[in-house]
């Protein structure tokens, strides 16, 4: 007779190959035999019977410990694989309990008030900066590139990404720009340098904090940006522009109507704002549990039929709307290969426990953005329909524009 263990797996993987090692050194193949030959092995009973109560927690988890190793193939191959089949496997009931639990329990586990969002940004952004130095690109962009091109570097698709937005946010010299969500600077240093802006950035990372005022600081900019620590909420004034890259994710589900109320509350009548965040393509769901505990708590990537009414109710116009389908899991892609290429480093900063929790959660988002079941949205608005012109042209045209003053401020550089 099967075990559950062996049953579950016989259930859960219908397409693909893969072979599953037991703790007493069974070995269980599953699936259909197509695609390449990946493997697992448990390490523990304890570890078997733990997947069987919550697998999309637990494997993780497990994997973190060392409990379980992939023996074929990468974690990467395995977590597409798992996913793939996740994504049909209605048939087990179960699992979609499980789902359907922590979706309605979204509002309770994203109660992001003022102190709870801080607490939730210093669990992930107040980890030690050298982290962060070791996989990201030069300008520490921690959110998604965009690849023109597939051959591009990473420093390269994420200088693209910037002047990607900024040719959207229609900014002129000397207009008063908010960055919400400012990260270590780099979208208000380029807004600054590039498009001759005052911006300001404010952000609930004391980390980040730090260093975007240092490299303010060092910038050599006339007027370099302003960055303080301060949430949305307590945000006042009236701007240009606002600009939100990667934060849209950390509000939590209760708190779009707020949010969305605040950039109304900001904005002039002939203001734009440009929103960059990664999005469901499909129905709202809850977020991965895993993702939840350990890497983004109190975070949720909204579909757009969350944030649309949200928007709406606050009085402002989606006057653009454009998805990002494979360009983050390019981005994971280079991540994943920095992170490996310094593992050593990073456990002497942190442990081994902590480079296989980020392994799982760099790869499991990888294998996300690749099957289509996770993209990024980039949304415009405005209060007015003439706010920006009526056709897209003047995007192309202004990416053009800030290419040349880039190659310039680069020339400029180079001869200090």
């Amino acid at each position: 007779m099967q075990s559950l263990f062996e049953t579950f797996f016989h259930r859960l993987i219908h397409r693909g190959s893969l072979e599953i090692e037991t703790a007493s050194g069974k070995r269980i193949q599953v699936g259909d035999g197509s695609g390449q030959r990946l493997g697992l092995r448990f390490k523990t009973l304890q570890a078997e019977q733990r997947l069987l109560s919550d697998p999309e927690l637990a494997f993780g988890e497990l994997y973190m410990e060392g409990a379980v190793d992939v023996v074929h193939g990468t974690l990467l191959d395995v977590l597409q694989l798992s996913l793939d089949n996740l994504a049909t496997a209605g048939h087990m009931r179960w699992l979609k309990l499980l789902q359907q639990m922590r979706t309605r329990l979204r509002k309770l586990m994203q109660a992001n008030n003022q102190l709870r969002a801080k607490r939730n940004v210093e669990r992930h952004y107040d980890l030690d900066h050298r982290l962060y130095d070791l996989f990201l690109d030069e300008d520490k962009q921690y959110s998604c590139a965009y690849f023109e091109h597939p051959m591009m570097s990473l420093e390269q698709a994420q200088l693209a990404k910037k002047r990607h937005i900024a040719a959207k946010l229609l900014i002129e010299p000397g207009q008063r720009v908010l960055d919400i969500g400012c990260g270590w600077g780099g979208m208000a240093l380029y807004l600054s340098r590039i498009c001759q802006a005052r911006v300001s950035g404010i952000t609930l990372s004391d980390e980040q904090l730090a260093i975007a005022r240092q490299r303010a600081g060092q910038s050599g900019l006339a007027q370099p940006p302003e960055f303080v620590l301060r949430d949305y909420r307590s945000e006042s004034g009236t701007y240009d522009r606002i600009v939100s890259v990667g934060m849209i994710e950390h509000v939590g589900l209760g708190y779009y109507d707020a949010f969305f109320q605040k950039i109304a509350q900001l904005l002039p009548p002939h203001g734009i704002a440009l929103l960059h965040t990664i999005g469901r393509p499909d129905v709202p769901c809850a977020t991965n549990p895993f993702i939840a505990k350990y890497i983004f708590p109190g975070g949720h990537l909204p579909a757009l039929s969350e944030i649309m009414p949200a928007i709406e109710r606050a009085g402002l116009i989606a006057t653009d709307i454009e998805i990002l389908r494979l360009h983050y899991a390019w981005t994971l892609q280079e991540w994943q290969k920095r992170f490996q290429a310094h593992r050593a480093d990073m456990a002497r900063i942190y442990d081994e426990r902590f480079c296989r929790m980020w392994e799982f959660y760099l790869a499991g988002s990888e294998a996300t953005f690749r099957l289509g079941q996770a993209v990024n949205f980039q949304i415009q608005l405005a209060k007015r329909v003439d706010a920006v012109p009526v056709t897209r042209d003047y995007m192309a045209r202004a990416e053009e524009i800030f290419r040349a003053r880039e190659s310039l401020a680069q020339e400029n550089v180079a001869h200090m």
